[in-house]
């Protein structure tokens, strides 16, 4: 095959909380959280943690490891999240940038 006949993958970017209805604020602290949740699991994971050592590191209880494994979102804040992470020397940054989707009540 020659080279410039190769496909390029093609980097596709999806918002599934505006997908689902949420407004702007409220799909964006939803995906935060998700991106956090899903950093705890991998982070858990990686290091073969069980949940009652995982609960030790991050100093939460068992049963908060197991809302965040079982992705029950609805059940954190960010800010307990980032000190989750924190807990286990972590380091979350924060990237904020211009929305590409202009708001039409503004």
């Amino acid at each position: 095959m020659r080279e410039s006949s190769k496909r390029k993958p093609v980097l596709v970017e999806v918002d599934i909380f505006r997908d689902l209805g949420f407004d702007g604020a409220e799909g964006a602290s939803l995906r935060i959280r998700s991106e956090l949740m899903i950093a705890v699991q991998r982070m858990v994971d990686e290091r073969g943690l069980t949940q009652d050592q995982a609960a030790e590191l991050f100093g939460v209880t068992q049963p908060r490891v197991s809302d965040v494994v079982r992705g029950h979102i609805d059940k954190f804040t960010i800010d307990a999240l980032v000190k989750m992470l924190a807990s286990a020397g972590l380091e979350v940054d924060v990237t904020v940038s211009h929305s590409a989707v202009v708001n039409a009540r503004r």
